[in-house]
């Protein structure tokens, strides 16, 4: 099984899930061939808050109607992680340990008529090389460093968590927004040190993504409404340090970070990103760091973790994250907003080998320095700023075979905005499986 999907299912499940230890082992000469992977689909049934006079929250994951624009939803989705195929070949030459990975992520369902209107993922491509004595190099697009342990340690990936108001999306959030950033599919180049006795730490490039840090379209600045175009100006910076130990407290902690070089542009006469002149144009840095631990010791498992940054915004890498100040055209600057979040998270394995789960999360985005005042802090006519979203999860994991796991999990999700009497809640209640091979 490749590395990323060892470390998902280790994160997720936690040493109580039953899932294979290896994929289907093929040798191939030289090679040795690794298909391996998941299944998995849910059914959930949604509550949502209708949206109170027009007014949503921008960034807000409660409160989102469905495309009929219902309060109430079903659905049948894959859940926070996606179905899976990969493809793994290793082998060692010339004292030089040598593999490649290539996966494929289809869809469990989507909402066209004759129910082939979404594409198919493709998350990773990437070669490494290297030796236990030496550490080793990666080169291919697979999941970002920073925050890569945040998402690989929730356990709503073995589930939903937040995200499946709506029926046929391609996968949902799990504790994203509600708790960490996602760490996204990046491009890299990323080395890793060999393990020092517990002891790890990685360091990488990633691909600076044009338009990865989100377009704010609509921002209304002195009374003039323009979009907002946001690209990132050098290679990404992010690392990550880990110690992991065994015995019967066992665990690991890590902390991670990353910096990114932003311009920020403002077409000052529609709203359409394109036009904008360099007399508007701003750069700035944006940062997070986070920090996170996991302890286990008989069946329990405790998981806690915090992230903060500036100009990195919530949920998605840069969303949100700067607010456009002064007069369009001339002096307009993209002031940086701060967050922050975490979540908290045990899980326990009763005698039947079900594993019990609670969690609670929370993303925070603060207003930056000069932004409007609380009560009038309005991104379009009709869009509130997030303050915070939150996340309550209750969920069941049982291994009804050595592969086979049926899960079971309750979600609520509030979102609150920087305007006090505009919030909004929703429940998600989730059933199905998912198979690792």
């Amino acid at each position: 099984m490749n590395n990323k999907i060892k470390l998902a299912v280790a994160g997720a499940v936690l040493s109580a899930a039953s899932v294979a230890n290896a994929g289907i082992i093929i040798p191939a000469g030289d090679w040795t061939i690794d298909i391996n992977g998941n299944v998995n689909a849910f059914a959930n049934w949604t509550d949502t808050d209708k949206v109170k006079g027009s007014k949503y929250i921008a960034g807000g994951l409660a409160g989102n109607n469905d495309l009929d624009n219902e309060d109430t939803a079903m659905g049948i989705n894959t859940g926070l992680l996606p179905s899976w195929l990969g493809f793994t070949g290793t082998t060692r030459q010339n004292d030089v340990d040598v593999s490649f990975t290539i996966s494929f992520q289809p869809n469990a369902s989507d909402n066209g008529v004759t129910g082939d209107a979404k594409t198919p993922l493709n998350r990773q491509a990437f070669v490494t090389f290297g030796d236990k004595s030496w550490g080793s190099v990666k080169l291919g697009k697979d999941l970002g460093i920073f925050a890569g342990q945040a998402i690989l340690n929730d356990m709503t990936l073995l589930g939903v968590g937040a995200g499946a108001g709506v029926s046929g999306a391609s996968t949902t959030l799990g504790g994203i927004g509600t708790g960490y950033i996602y760490p996204a599919w990046k491009g890299q180049i990323a080395y890793t040190t060999p393990n020092m006795n517990g002891f790890t730490a990685t360091i990488g490039i990633t691909n600076p993504n044009q338009g990865s840090f989100g377009d704010a379209t609509g921002v209304d600045v002195n009374g003039v409404t323009g979009a907002a175009e946001l690209y990132q100006d050098r290679f990404g910076i992010e690392g990550q340090a880990m110690y992991e130990w065994t015995g019967d407290v066992a665990g690991k902690v890590w902390v991670s970070g990353a910096s990114y070089d932003v311009t920020a542009s403002m077409d000052t006469a529609t709203a359409t990103p394109g036009a904008a002149t360099s007399s508007d144009i701003d750069s700035y840095t944006a940062s997070v760091y986070d920090i996170g631990a996991t302890i286990s010791t008989g069946n329990l498992s405790v998981t806690g973790y915090y992230y903060n940054g500036d100009g990195v915004g919530t949920t998605l890498m840069g969303n949100l994250g700067v607010d456009v100040q002064g007069t369009l055209g001339s002096t307009a600057k993209f002031k940086k907003r701060d967050s922050d979040g975490g979540y908290l998270q045990a899980t326990y394995v009763i005698p039947t080998g079900t594993k019990l789960g609670v969690a609670y999360g929370v993303s925070n985005l603060d207003q930056a320095g000069g932004e409007a005042d609380t009560d009038n802090q309005t991104l379009s006519a009709t869009s509130y700023l997030v303050d915070k979203n939150e996340r309550w999860t209750v969920g069941a994991y049982h291994p009804l075979t050595k592969h086979l796991n049926l899960v079971a999990e309750y979600n609520k999700i509030e979102s609150e905005s920087h305007v006090s009497s505009t919030d909004y809640e929703s429940d998600t209640f989730s059933l199905g499986a998912i198979l690792f091979f």
